[in-house]
């Protein structure tokens, strides 16, 4: 939608802002303004000027001198213009002047063409005749300008006058793009209504008198609309004893500013219409309409139907038609026929102004294959109550520019219009949504400003026509923070507990295992939760045991994929078994997905989805290495309490003399350990392979991610190690429960670096050692403090049949 400067504050006179303010504010209020050509660009020193005398040039056959009257003096102007004669009244650039562009159309400069005094062929000129085209414009939007020469004024056109004034060009025209539910801004007053509320200025409608010669319309024409549902509103008035001439100069400069090419005084006025309105209209010649009725009807199929563009169009019967007692005369909303356009010889004009379903025009503009400027408004549904303001307005213009007698009345054949939308005023509603806290009276102020009716009995609002897309309670929220302002609503933070800005608790837990494994080189897969009853025996799990109660599928693939998994074991080493034998070395991957365990069989309700977090790996890496990554796990998801890793409950997947549940108080959070080589056997992996299951469910309530801040230590911490020879019954758990429990506050950090089984260690024990690292954060430690804590250690660790390795 194009809309000029000039134009709109026709409409909103106090609209005093620059072009860019302009642009900028009415983007910030919703009416997103695309950019803007400000049509006087590139125009400096340019005035009506009176050619008084013209001379040959001594020199050259094709160019002649002018004596120019610019007001203030006589100048010469060298041109070779063929169109100039004495007398005329042209448009002169003086000295130090600029133009546009070149005569010739070509695509005009980024700074425009400077024009200084010089000579030509040996004779002075001090200035320049221009085309229409050295203006920045054309012969389309100025039909009276010659095709090839200078800009003729009219004869009463004052000498010396700012001839980019006289044409119209002292404007700006801003290009905006309109939303389709936002019709009413596919006008020149509705953009003008937006501009007002904007700037906070009046907006200053249209006048419409009254008009008719005290006739009837009914003794010209009559109106039967057959398919209400596709035309809701049907307005005709007639014109006669019509006189074709130009249109007024301001009309053609509005026309012409939005891109229109002016015609004549009755096409235009239409035009006008068209743009002041948003509301398209239609002139037929209404001697040419037989019967002098128009029936408006759906086409027939296969028909074939002349529109004013001289192409043939094939009908259909969703095509909404205009008829006449005895043929169709145009296609409603889309083009009128050739069988009825207005020529220069008009005498008697019929005015329609409608308003059709904007669902069937755009439908049947499609399959037709045309789309015109009026099918472009129609289709996205009008305002009903628009069409008997737009008839009238184009009437009252007929008779202002003496273009024709317009007879008195309108036929109005229409539908019951629906009634105005009402809403209640909740200030409250709209500041929640917002966010925001705008008092009663600001807002009541900003709905006046757009014609939104308040009924403080009632404290109901009611919505003007024109505005269609205000439905909701959510709508008027929007209208309040358009033009409150987008930029003085407040950051908040959102509201709900969906919309908290964060994951739900087991989402951020899941993320932080899956952090933590990828951290650690291990890949994430996907396995099935759909297996064979087979697994079983592949993981050597007895016959009665839990696992293998597994809820069967009632319409299973095959017998592979027929039962749901009590275990995620077998997925994770069936992908395991896929690498190794894929000959990748070293494989790590891990998998965060559900096993389903049926609280009975058969089913009587849901069975428990427990979350599950798989690890499995071959290759480079032992037990610890498995054991050191959910120790990394745990640490990051704040669990505190202290955990073991306890033995005594064997699984016969796992080797029997590597492998630790893991304890943390009375809760089990999982399992560890070596795979048994059965195992591995049946699944074809052939090396050593490590898994890992951790049930979230379980380990849940004791994340916790309350984190408290502490300093960097001011004083040296002091560093002892201990080697031992230990029974290899017993776990370094219960050794590093030890250490911790004798070493008190000062003890900072134990690191396990070395455990050895060999022939210099006697029979039935293990080499441990031990770093570890004592810090008062009070003051320097003393030799008595360390080896204090490090005899209580070592009386500890001796009570639980440990002895030093000498």
């Amino acid at each position: 939608m194009n809309a000029a400067k000039n134009w709109l504050k026709k409409y909103v006179p106090d609209l005093n802002v620059t072009d860019q303010e302009f642009m900028d504010g009415m983007t910030l209020s919703g009416t997103k303004c695309e950019g803007y050509h400000a049509m006087d660009r590139n125009l400096e020193k340019i005035v009506v000027g009176q050619i008084e005398k013209i001379e040959k040039h001594p020199d050259a056959d094709k160019l002649i001198v002018c004596q120019v009257n610019v007001g203030s003096e006589t100048i010469q102007i060298v041109t070779g213009a063929p169109n100039v004669k004495e007398g005329d009244k042209v448009p002169v650039v003086l000295d130090g002047g600029k133009v546009a562009g070149g005569h010739d159309g070509s695509p005009l400069p980024e700074d425009g063409i400077a024009i200084k005094a010089g000579k030509l062929r040996g004779v002075e000129s001090f200035g320049m005749m221009c085309s229409i085209e050295e203006l920045g414009s054309d012969r389309n939007m100025y039909p009276e300008a010659p095709e090839d020469g200078i800009y003729i004024f009219p004869e009463d056109t004052k000498v010396g006058e700012d001839a980019v004034e006289v044409l119209g060009l002292h404007d700006t025209s801003f290009e905006f793009e309109v939303t389709s539910n936002r019709v009413d801004c596919y006008s020149i007053t509705g953009i003008a209504r937006e501009a007002a509320a904007t700037f906070g200025v009046d907006f200053v409608p249209p006048v419409v008198n009254e008009t008719g010669n005290g006739e009837k319309v009914e003794d010209y024409v009559s109106v039967e609309v057959q398919d209400p549902d596709l035309c809701p509103r049907y307005c005709a008035r007639v014109v006669k004893n019509i006189k074709i001439a130009p249109s007024p100069q301001w009309m053609q400069r509005a026309l012409a500013s939005s891109g229109i090419r002016p015609i004549n005084n009755l096409v235009d006025i239409t035009n006008f219409i068209m743009e002041e309105y948003g509301q398209p209209m239609h002139a037929f010649d209404l001697d040419t309409v037989a019967g002098h009725k128009i029936i408006v009807r759906r086409g027939k199929d296969g028909e074939q139907f002349q529109t004013l563009d001289g192409q043939m169009r094939t009908l259909d019967s969703e095509v909404l038609m205009i008829c006449d007692a005895e043929k169709e005369i145009g296609i409603a909303g889309i083009m009128g026929g050739e069988n009825s356009k207005i020529t220069d010889d008009v005498k008697n004009v019929l005015f329609e102004a409608a308003t059709f379903n904007g669902v069937n025009i755009r439908k049947s503009a499609k399959r037709i294959g045309i789309r015109s400027d009026a099918s472009g408004k129609f289709e996205k549904g009008l305002d009903p109550n628009n069409a008997e303001a737009a008839i009238n307005r184009a009437c009252q213009l007929i008779e202002e520019l003496g273009c024709g007698e317009v007879v008195s009345g309108m036929i109005d054949v229409k539908e019951p219009i629906k009634p105005l939308v009402t809403l209640p005023f909740e200030p409250d509603f709209y500041n929640g949504l917002l966010g925001t806290d705008i008092d009663k009276d600001t807002m009541l102020s900003i709905f006046k400003k757009l014609e939104i009716a308040y009924d403080e009995s009632t404290n109901m609002l009611t919505m003007p026509s024109f505005r269609q897309d205000l439905l909701g309670k959510a709508d008027l929220a929007e209208e309040v923070a358009r033009f409150f302002g987008y930029d003085k609503i407040p950051q908040t933070l959102p509201k709900g507990e969906a919309t908290t800005g964060k994951l739900p608790f087991k989402l951020e837990v899941e993320k932080i295992a899956s952090r933590v494994a990828m951290y650690y080189g291990f890949s994430q897969g996907m396995c099935y939760s759909f297996e064979s009853p087979k697994v079983f025996d592949k993981l050597l799990i007895p016959e009665g045991d839990a696992l293998r109660s597994a809820i069967k599928i009632s319409n299973p693939l095959g017998e592979d994929f027929s039962i749901m998994r009590t275990t995620s074991l077998n997925g994770i080493l069936s992908s395991l078994s896929t690498n190794y034998n894929r000959r990748n070395k070293d494989v790590r991957l891990f998998e965060i997905a559900n096993v389903y365990r049926p609280k009975a069989l058969p089913l009587t309700e849901l069975p428990d989805e427990r979350s599950t977090f798989t690890l499995g790996m071959y290759g480079e890496g032992d037990f610890f290495t498995l054991k050191g990554v959910l120790e990394q796990l745990f640490d990051e998801l704040g669990i505190t309490a202290s955990r073991k890793y306890d033995p005594s409950n064997k699984k016969p997947f796992l080797h029997p003399g590597r492998q630790a549940d893991i304890r943390c108080k009375d809760a089990v959070f999982g399992y560890i350990g070596e795979v048994h080589p059965m195992v591995c056997d049946a699944y074809d992996i052939g090396t050593r392979a490590y898994v890992a299951v951790i049930d979230l469910p379980v380990v849940l309530p004791f994340v916790t991610f309350d984190r408290k801040y502490e300093g960097i230590a001011k004083f040296p911490a002091v560093t002892r190690d201990l080697s031992m020879v230990v029974p290899k019954d017993v776990c370094v758990g219960n050794i590093e429960e030890m250490i911790c429990q004798r070493g008190g506050k000062l003890l900072e950090e134990l690191k396990l670096f070395d455990v050895y089984e060999g022939d210099q260690i006697k029979e039935g024990f293990k080499s441990v050692a031990y770093s570890l690292s004592f810090r008062d954060k009070e003051k320097t430690l003393e030799e008595k403090d360390v080896s204090g804590a490090m005899k209580k250690i070592l009386n500890g660790l001796e009570s639980i049949g440990i002895e030093l390795r000498a």
